[in-house]
């Protein structure tokens, strides 16, 4: 074995490479992303190009994607293509330019789109439901969490298979090269419904365990609520100060995913189930809201609802609407609820309007002003919460100590 050499001696020290200086970062770079959205003419939408794109790329960048561009259009209709052939050809140049990964596209592309953008840039294409699926899987944590987001992908991976094997069929005709592509194919999508059967019976045993003990609650006569809201409006930190549960609250999409309940005291003495829910979002597609049934159902066993909203955006009312839109997909349009307005510490007040105050095309609902942030009138909220109980004759308040 040769001799290492005497490290006390000088000359010899400045032989040996420092290590650190050798070592190389395994951190994946973040992918290059740029962002497209359509806005087709003569269909009315609340969100205009810019604020949709703003969230679309926020979700990005929460699912660790760098935006180094966008692309826009306002078209007559969409094409096989999303765009039209001039803005195809923009997007391409940008990509190349840009150095871009991957094109995330505003809305659910079909399987068709899907398979025509990817031939026309020979990039990553993904589309908006495949972008929250990812920040999903990013913060699902219990076992129910994982299912869920497994369900929702397989369930969307499922009519995009056609084409996976594509490569196959351009073999050629003649013997021995008929068929292998749709073989493999009808293999795929045997093993993705199999495994689809198999993530629905495990989520309706969470569901019947769920449902057990919700009985279970109500006979024992305490009252539940429900947190809901659009994502980022402060439903966490909400929750967090007002059970001290220490559920992760971030500035960022979706990082409550898994429902959580809490025990919280109220005024006069009794207690209340608190739960936190996964936020909504624009454009969510139906089938990930089918996935998260499971989750939702508790809000649909809940006395009332709490429907948090971040005051300070710009987009509040039309947030509000897409929370009320998706809770009367879920049939709970008429589940009695208090309009929680957050974050008015960022407006410099705490005066609390309680007076009732109509949301976007709704009926008017009761209204508290708060601030999770600084606990300004949480005592507020509870007298409401305890004022509606009351009203729409819920179940009896189970005063501490008499468990």
């Amino acid at each position: 074995m040769p001799a290492l050499g005497n490290l006390a001696d000088p000359t010899a020290q400045r032989r040996v490479k420092p290590i650190a200086k050798s070592m190389v970062s395994t951190k994946p770079k973040p992918e290059r992303a740029v962002l497209v959205a359509v806005e087709v003419k003569g269909k009315e939408h609340p969100w205009g190009l810019g604020e949709s794109l703003g969230e679309l790329s926020y979700l990005a960048k929460t699912a660790g994607a760098e935006v180094v561009g966008e692309v826009k259009q306002r078209a007559d209709r969409l094409t096989s293509t999303y765009l039209g052939k001039g803005k195809l050809q923009e997007l391409k140049d940008l990509m190349e330019q840009r150095h871009g990964d991957v094109a995330i596209f505003d809305d659910e592309l079909t399987p068709a789109q899907q398979r025509n953008l990817e031939e026309a840039l020979q990039l990553k294409v993904i589309d908006r439901t495949a972008l929250i699926l990812d920040v999903f899987s990013r913060h699902a944590r219990t076992f129910e969490g994982k299912l869920q987001v497994e369900l929702a992908q397989h369930q969307y991976l499922l009519p995009r298979l056609a084409g996976q094997w594509s490569h196959l069929e351009r073999l050629g005709g003649g013997i021995g090269t008929r068929g292998p592509g749709e073989t493999q194919l009808e293999t795929d999508r045997r093993l993705v419904r199999n495994r689809i059967q198999k993530i629905t019976a495990q989520l309706e045993g969470v569901r019947r365990r769920r449902s057990l003990y919700m009985g279970r609650r109500k006979k024992a006569g305490i009252p539940s609520a429900t947190l809901v809201g659009y994502t980022n409006a402060g439903k966490s930190s909400l929750f967090n100060v007002l059970s001290d549960a220490g559920v992760t609250a971030a500035d960022q999409l979706f990082s409550t995913l898994d429902p959580i309940t809490r025990r919280v005291h109220l005024p006069s003495g009794g207690e209340l189930l608190l739960t936190d829910t996964v936020g909504f979002i624009q454009k969510l597609s139906p089938k990930v809201v089918a996935a998260f049934r499971a989750t939702l159902e508790q809000a649909s066993e809940s006395d009332i609802l709490l429907h948090v909203v971040d005051v300070t955006h710009p987009k509040a009312p039309e947030q509000t609407q897409v929370v009320e839109d998706t809770l009367k997909d879920l049939g709970l349009a008429d589940r009695p609820r208090i309009l929680v307005l957050n974050k008015v510490d960022l407006l410099g007040t705490q005066d609390d309007n309680a007076a009732e105050m109509p949301g976007p095309g709704q009926r008017a609902q009761p209204t508290v002003l708060v601030s999770a942030a600084k606990s300004w009138n949480l005592d507020v909220l509870l007298h409401r919460v305890e004022s509606l109980m009351m009203a729409v004759d819920g179940p009896a308040l189970v005063v501490q100590g008499s468990r």
